[in-house]
């Protein structure tokens, strides 16, 4: 169809070229305009004429060709096939939600290798084969209550008991200029000065206690610097639904890295297990056994979790309920044993403190940690300061 219209504007004396006729494809392809002849009328002249002298010989040769018509013809089927089903979970009313079930953790993968056996084409839109924006448990697009997301991006529901796929995280940056300086002042409330290391440091009362005592010959004191003595181990939760809360992470890490010199950071998702990580980057290459971090970090770290707590409870409560891998035992089961050698510990929580109780495992991790979960606030922080520093 556009070429046929190039020869007619060229016909008509309109100096178009072909660079200029690509251009308008991709406007199409791109779908910066519906199938309207109005919008296809804006969009071409804007890139086909440079000159406004010509829009009026533009307009009659543009009327020409298209008398008529009042749509472009086959705009339809440049609408993708997925973004119309994607689209159509949006009207699942509350009521249709309601009626979807929840199998069970050991039922939902029992449910899922039978599928794997049976299935042999693909599927969308359904509620029982493994496909796309449906309410079936399996596949992605589409929702239901628990379930296996394979593959594709989150709808976000965010009410998956484990994610097929290879995700990527990044870390968080610890250089970021704080847009709420007052996380330092709060982080400042742990506090225990102490003088250790090289002297380095000017003693001026030494000094001139020694000079006075010397007659008055010079008698340089030096001592160590002054730094805060408390360590800090930080368990960062990153990717899924944490990615909602990242600038208020790195404002958080930003300034835990100013205040304290004696700070040891790792990543986890959702739950501690059995492995940590220090790169994101390399997560699936460079993890560090949960047992090497216990046996080498004494008890006298205080150990902070930052993390919302939002997951299926199966991660907390039951071995292979990990969103990404199959644990041998219970997130419960690690946290018990971090929570066991590092007492003085806090959990930090980005999410507000009034949504709490509407996430069961929100309140299962709260009362594993026996109640010490703080809101990632500058109130919450300050309680957290307190709590720790007994």
């Amino acid at each position: 169809m556009l070429i046929d219209f190039l020869l007619h504007l060229r016909a008509r004396q309109l100096p178009v070229s072909t660079k200029e006729l690509l251009a308008l494809l991709e406007a199409l392809e791109a779908r910066l305009v519906s199938g309207s002849l109005d919008d296809f009328y804006l969009i071409a002249r804007a890139l086909l004429i440079k000159d406004e002298a010509l829009y009026d010989r533009f307009d009659r040769a543009f009327g020409e060709y298209f008398q008529g018509i009042e749509a472009l013809p086959g705009m339809d089927v440049l609408v993708p096939e997925e973004w119309l089903r994607l689209a159509a979970k949006r009207h699942l009313t509350e009521e249709d939600r309601l009626k979807l079930q929840k199998l069970g953790y050991e039922k939902l993968f029992e449910t899922l290798k039978q599928r794997l056996d049976e299935q042999k084409e693909r599927h969308a839109g359904g509620s029982k084969w493994i496909g796309t924006g449906g309410t079936s448990p399996f596949g992605h697009g589409g929702y239901h209550p628990e379930g296996v997301r394979i593959g594709g991006e989150s709808a976000g529901n965010r009410t998956a008991v484990k994610v097929w796929e290879r995700r990527e995280f990044r870390n968080l940056d610890d250089s970021i200029e704080l847009g709420v300086r007052n996380i330092k002042v709060a982080l400042r409330r742990l506090r225990r000065f102490a003088r250790q290391g090289a002297a380095t440091e000017l003693d001026l009362d030494g000094t001139i206690a020694g000079t006075a005592r010397n007659g008055g010959m010079l008698d340089l004191h030096l001592r160590p610097e002054r730094h805060n003595a408390v360590k800090v181990l930080l368990f960062l939760d990153v990717g899924g639904s944490m990615d909602d809360h990242i600038q208020v992470c790195e404002e958080l890490f930003s300034a835990a890295r100013a205040e304290f010199k004696h700070l040891e950071h790792f990543y986890f998702h959702n739950c501690v297990y059995e492995g940590v990580w220090k790169d994101n980057r390399r997560r699936h290459d460079e993890k560090m056994s949960t047992w090497d971090v216990l046996h080498t970090y004494g008890p006298d770290y205080k150990l902070v979790f930052v993390g919302d707590a939002s997951m299926s409870p199966y991660e907390i409560s039951h071995p292979g309920g990990s969103v990404e891998h199959w644990n041998p035992e219970p997130g419960a089961a690690w946290l018990e044993r971090l929570l066991t050698h590092w007492p003085h510990a806090a959990w930090l929580n980005p999410l507000p403190e009034g949504q709490w109780e509407w996430t069961q495992s929100v309140r299962m991790i709260r009362q594993l940690c026996n109640n010490r979960m703080f809101p990632l606030t500058l109130d919450g922080l300050a309680r957290a300061m307190r709590r720790l520093s007994k």
